[in-house]
């Protein structure tokens, strides 16, 4: 079921950390239309749109009081809980990001000063499609609330009743989300993009989706910003005689379960470990409910085998996963080494759905080999920060016998004089 590669040699290797990615064409020109429609049409776009592609009325945009009480009693209390479990860890990681902020005197009367301030308005999209994701909401939203961003709204896609999944308005409200609304895809991209009379225009768009919300994020780049690029998610499990093969094919699994477009990949040293770690798939892959989406993200998934553990790191990092997971031995030593890797877990007890809802890291990270180049969703991705300075008579004396030449030499002579009227005092 899993395409298998026996030490590759390194002219293949370009190949092999390929995402299997279908044409966008289709998709770009389909998005380009739908972020026309919001952008003209509004509210009523908005509703047009939901009417013909997720074949719902609806009678509002926004979820109401009535709404966010009636799925605050549908929620078992168990999941109560181990939502407020995960948020408190999730808050308590970011708490631990807070910036202080950066004060030095670079040379005597030169004062500059760094502060931390947060985005005023933040979008969040929580996908729905095959499964109502939640545990997005909490990454996002909880960040958002300990940055202290001034409004934190949230799109996320309804079922065919017109409502959205209890969850999800849970963990919203549990969260500090200010207003909700009921729209997904690339149309809810657009409103908080450019704004409609109900959902106000953000000052940046955060949230995993499908080929069409990620399209839509990345043409609405040019206008908005958003936190990061993004394509279907992905893991890599890095193994050596020291995995326990059935814990390495449920991380393989519990990725491919994501979407018929995810990938898990497995780096090991041995054929004998692919054999085990397959045989498991296999046996593990007939309990789940999500066969079918797993089976064909299993199609689109890879076995490598390198035996030298030197080569298995350098191809790691050019890969360059959004999970990295290293059941080897001396694990630590070997994630010293990782220079390409959104999130990575270390160690045969730590799955990717430790990251995915309840450790305290942010499971909303960098794909497609983004991760060469892109953090992970973090506390200051909700931030902004703003330099200051104070110069006193005296520094700007001294600061002008470097600011004048240089100024001069670049033919700018109206900055050498900034300066050196001020040396003169005669302004």
């Amino acid at each position: 079921m899993i395409k298998r590669y026996i030490n590759p040699g390194r002219s293949e290797w370009a190949a092999l950390v390929e995402r299997s990615l279908p044409d966008d064409s289709i998709v770009e020109e389909r998005v380009v239309n739908i972020i026309n429609e919001v952008r003209e049409g509004g509210d009523e776009a908005i509703r047009s749109l939901v009417r013909n592609i997720d074949g719902v009325e609806l009678a509002s945009l926004e979820v109401t009081e009535e709404e966010r009480r009636e799925a605050f009693d549908l929620v078992p209390q168990e999941l109560k809980d181990a939502i407020s479990k995960a948020v408190r860890n999730i808050t308590l990681f970011h708490m631990a990001q807070r910036f202080e902020p950066v004060r030095v005197e670079t040379a005597p009367g030169v004062l500059c000063i760094q502060r931390a301030v947060p985005i005023r308005r933040v979008g969040l999209y929580a996908p729905g499609g095959t499964a109502p994701l939640f545990s997005t909401v909490l990454m996002l939203a909880a960040p958002a609330k300990v940055a202290g961003c001034d409004e934190v709204i949230l799109c996320t896609p309804v079922n065919k009743e017109g409502k959205v999944h209890p969850a999800v308005l849970y963990a919203a409200m549990i969260c500090g989300v200010h207003r909700i609304f009921k729209v997904g895809g690339a149309q809810a991209v657009a409103a908080m993009a450019y704004g409609t009379e109900t959902i106000p225009a953000v000052d940046k768009i955060f949230g995993p989706g499908n080929r069409y919300v990620t399209k839509a994020k990345e043409i609405v780049s040019r206008r908005v910003a958003i936190d990061m690029p993004a394509g279907p998610s992905e893991v890599l499990v890095m193994a050596d005689e020291c995995a326990v093969p059935a814990f390495v094919a449920s991380d393989l699994l519990s990725q491919a379960e994501h979407g018929a477009d995810s990938q898990a990949v497995l780096v090991c040293s041995s054929e004998e470990i692919a054999d085990a770690v397959c045989e498991q798939v296999e046996r593990q892959l007939a309990q789940l409910e999500r066969k079918e989406i797993a089976v064909k993200a299993l199609s689109n998934s890879r076995v490598i085998v390198i035996p030298d553990n030197d080569t298995r790191i350098e191809f790691v990092n050019m890969y360059a996963p959004e999970h990295l997971i290293i059941s080897t031995n001396d694990p630590w030593g070997v994630s010293a080494r990782i220079t390409a890797a959104g999130s990575v877990f270390v160690g045969n007890y730590t799955p990717e759905s430790a990251g995915d809802y309840a450790s305290g890291t942010n499971h909303t990270l960098p794909t497609s080999g983004w991760a060469r180049s892109h953090s992970g969703v973090n506390l200051d991705s909700f931030i902004r920060k703003i330099t200051y300075q104070e110069i006193t008579e005296e520094g700007i004396e001294a600061l002008s016998r470097i600011i004048i030449p240089m100024a001069e030499a670049e033919g700018l002579d109206a900055h050498a004089k900034a300066a050196a009227i001020r040396v003169k005092g005669n302004g």
